[in-house]
């Protein structure tokens, strides 16, 4: 090797240690609690394909909404419903066009006990051998609404409303499923099915039919329109591989 041949090899190897590979952006995402395993599953394999970095910050899609709107930095809304990204998008605080559905919740009657829910979920409620039953709060939670819409949907509405006790948010109402503090309650299937879950007990899913569909959209927020690493997880969430993670929690894909 000739002296300029050196002086240039040593040249290379030194700016691609100052510099090394292109650092990746960064992105803080607002996910509905009922989501916020399937994104921690989901995220390393997001950060190993583009080498961008994520943060989540998981809650009731009702108090998301409500800090993003009073001006939380956050970059993406995963939101239990379609209802808010909407308004989000219609009130441009997000990105208009960005809006899409990544999932299809599904609600499921749940007890720790084994037996407690039989095949019939319905016939289980009316019996009414239980002091007290979990849902979501309705107006902070859409599967809290999808579990008021099907019990008004099987008239059980006015006669269970006394027995219930409300979590702020999904993840709260299975807690105190799982914790054994209410026998039985409305939570997400995908707690359920998930592979933390070591309490398999009973359950009944809930037909789609009584309840509206528990469309799950996601949005591009306003603040970062030109956030590269925001911009990527929402097309990663998109992708055959992402979807085939999402469905093995128990939700629907398009």
């Amino acid at each position: 090797m000739t002296r300029h041949s050196r002086h240039l090899s040593l040249a290379l190897s030194l700016s691609l240690v100052l510099t090394g590979p292109a650092a990746g952006e960064k992105a803080t995402v607002a996910v509905a609690a009922n989501f916020a395993e399937v994104v921690e599953r989901l995220e390393a394999d997001f950060m190993r394909e583009t080498g961008h970095e994520l943060t989540f910050v998981a809650g009731s899609t009702g108090k998301l909404y409500a800090q993003i709107a009073n001006g939380a930095p956050f970059d993406v809304l995963l939101s239990a419903d379609h209802a808010r990204p909407e308004v989000l998008e219609r009130d441009g605080l997000a990105v208009a066009g960005s809006r899409f559905t990544y999932s299809f919740g599904r609600l499921t009657l749940w007890s720790a006990e084994p037996g407690r829910v039989g095949e019939d979920g319905a016939a289980t409620l009316r019996e009414g051998a239980f002091r007290r039953i979990a849902i979501a709060n309705p107006d902070l939670a859409p599967y809290g609404l999808a579990a008021r819409q099907t019990l008004e949907s099987l008239e059980l509405w006015d006669s269970v409303k006394g027995e219930i006790v409300m979590g702020q948010s999904i993840g709260q109402a299975h807690a105190l499923v799982a914790s054994g503090s209410v026998e039985l309650g409305f939570v997400a299937l995908s707690y359920v099915l998930s592979p933390r879950n070591e309490i398999p007990g009973s359950r009944w899913d809930v037909p789609p039919s009584l309840h509206a569909p528990i469309r799950q959209d996601a949005v591009l927020l306003s603040r970062a329109a030109d956030n590269q690493a925001a911009r990527a997880f929402l097309a990663f969430l998109r992708s055959a591989e992402a979807k085939a993670v999402i469905e093995t929690y128990g939700y629907a894909v398009e």
